[in-house]
């Protein structure tokens, strides 16, 4: 379903819980892998996720549709992720290191994470990145999303993402070459 015909059952009072139930299943799955790569952790990931739309209802009425919904969904789904790893690192008073060293543990020894060894390590040099970065490799790379939706959910220049987008590829590169 386009996102126009959604936004019209959502806006429509009759069928606002049936459109907004229709947007959960059409973006739930592409949400929760964005949230899945950044936070690592399944539960989390589920949590997040729920939370993005829980906002995403809450909002809706006010989406201006000056940028594609998806895009909209995005933007709150990275904002979600980057609060959650900001604020766990507050809680626990953790480096970013030590963050990036518990997610690699908890990649380890998930029951959720398959894949053979090449992607393991690819995980695991994602973690080493800064946050933004992963979010910028993994919506390039794993979302196959051109670098202008990119710039519109994170609100960065087209030149700057491409710039942090060669920064991951290389200490990616780096990580990979030494292991």
């Amino acid at each position: 379903m386009e996102d126009k015909e959604l936004l019209q059952k959502i806006r429509n009072p009759e069928t606002k819980n049936y459109g907004f139930n229709l947007l959960v299943r059409t973006y739930q799955q592409r949400v929760y892998w964005l949230v899945r790569k950044m936070v690592i952790d399944h539960d989390d990931a589920d949590d997040l996720t729920q939370e993005v739309f829980i906002k995403v209802h809450k909002a809706i009425d006010n989406f201006r549709e000056d940028s594609q919904l998806f895009t909209w969904i995005y933007r709150i789904a990275t904002n979600e992720c980057l609060s959650h790893l900001s604020k766990k690192r507050r809680r626990f008073f953790l480096p970013i290191e030590d963050v990036g060293q518990q997610l690699t543990s908890k990649l380890d020894s998930s029951a959720h994470i398959s894949g053979d060894d090449i992607q393991l390590k690819l995980q695991k040099a994602l973690l080493t990145l800064p946050d933004k970065q992963r979010l910028v490799f993994n919506m390039k790379y794993f979302e196959e999303m051109q670098y202008e939706e990119i710039a519109e959910v994170t609100k960065t220049s087209v030149g700057a993402l491409k710039a942090s987008f060669h920064h991951a590829v290389k200490k990616i590169e780096n990580f990979l070459s030494n292991d």
